[in-house]
C-alpha cells in the first residue's frame, strides 16, 4: 500500500537531534520516509544527520544527509539545487531549524538577539526564499515550518527573543500560504507546545533548572492540561498531514500540538 507522501521528495532542514532519541526534525524526517518519501536531510551537526539517515536506511527508507549552515544564503541554495540535482524535483520544504536562549531584552545582548534572528527565522526565510522556485517548475508543493506556542503566550522563564521570532514564523507562513496559493503551493506551521525531546536534558535543564531534568520535567508536565508534555512523534504525525495531498486545501494556518496548553491559565 502506498504511504501517505509517496514517492515526494522532502526537505528536512534542521533533521539531526541534540542527543540519543527522537526530536522533533529527526522523528519527521523518519516518519515521512515511512510513508514513502525521499528524505533529503540537512543539519548543520554531520554527526547527527548521519545518525537519521542511518536509522532510515536502517528501516529500508530512502534518503540522502548532507551538512551545512542553514543560516547561509548559499549553502542554503546550494543544498536545495543538490537535491533537485539527485532526486529531479523538490515537493515539500520541512523547516524544523530552531532553538532558544534565554534572557529578556533588558538582560539580552545584541549578538544573543541577531543569532536568535538568523537562527529561528532567517533559516525558515532562506528555505523558502529556495525551495519556492523549485516547486514553480513542477507545478506545486508544500512548505511546513515549525514555530513554538512561545510565539502566542509566555510560558515561563524569559526567552523574548525566541519568542519574538516564532511568532514571526507563524505569520511569514500565513503570508507565503496567502500569496504563492494560486501557484499550489501551501504553507502551514505546527506550533509544538511543551514536548519531552532529547533537548529537554541536553540543554534546557542547564539553562533554566541549573541541571536538575527531573525537576525540569516535572515543571513542563505539570504546566500542561493533559498534565504530560507532548513528543516528536506528535510533532511528526501533524507534519505529515500537512506535507501530504490530504491537506491539499490547507494553507495559510497552523496546527497547534499542545495538550491544550495555549488555553490554559499561566502556570
Amino acid at each position: 500500500m502506498a504511504g501517505r507522501v509517496q514517492d515526494k521528495v522532502i526537505v528536512v532542514a534542521g533533521a539531526g537531534s541534540v542527543g540519543p532519541g527522537w526530536g522533533n526534525g529527526k522523528a519527521c524526517a523518519a516518519l515521512y520516509a515511512r510513508e514513502g518519501a525521499i528524505v533529503y536531510l540537512i543539519d548543520l551537526n554531520p554527526e547527527a544527520v548521519e545518525e537519521t539517515r542511518r536509522v532510515i536506511e536502517a528501516e529500508g527508507g530512502r534518503c540522502h544527509a548532507a551538512s551545512g549552515d542553514l543560516t547561509d544564503n548559499a549553502t542554503v541554495k546550494a543544498l536545495l539545487d543538490d537535491c533537485v540535482d539527485r532526486f529531479g524535483r523538490l515537493d515539500v520544504m520541512h523547516n524544523n531549524v530552531g532553538g532558544s536562549m534565554p534572557g529578556g531584552v533588558a538582560e539580552m545582548d545584541e549578538a544573543t538577539w541577531d543569532r536568535q534572528m538568523d537562527h529561528n527565522l532567517k533559516t525558515v526565510y532562506l528555505g523558502c526564499h529556495h525551495a519556492i522556485p523549485h516547486m514553480r517548475k513542477t507545478g506545486g508543493g508544500a512548505i511546513v515550518n515549525v514555530s513554538s506556542v512561545a510565539g502566542y503566550r509566555h510560558i515561563g522563564s524569559p526567552i523574548h527573543a525566541y519568542a519574538a521570532t516564532k511568532a514571526g514564523v507563524v505569520q511569514l507562513s500565513r503570508a507565503i500560504g496567502v500569496s504563492y496559493a494560486k501557484e499550489r503551493i501551501r504553507c502551514n506551521t505546527v506550533v509544538p507546545g511543551l514536548m519531552h525531546t532529547p533537548l529537554v536534558e541536553v540543554r534546557l535543564a542547564g539553562q533554566r533548572a541549573g541541571g536538575d531534568a527531573e525537576a525540569l520535567i516535572a515543571k513542563r508536565n505539570a504546566q500542561v492540561p493533559m498534565g504530560h508534555m507532548g513528543d516528536a512523534w506528535d510533532v511528526a504525525y501533524a507534519a505529515l498531514y500537512l506535507a501530504s495531498d490530504e491537506a491539499k486545501y490547507v494553507t495559510a494556518t497552523e496546527i497547534v500540538v499542545d495538550g491544550g496548553l495555549i488555553m490554559s491559565a499561566p502556570a
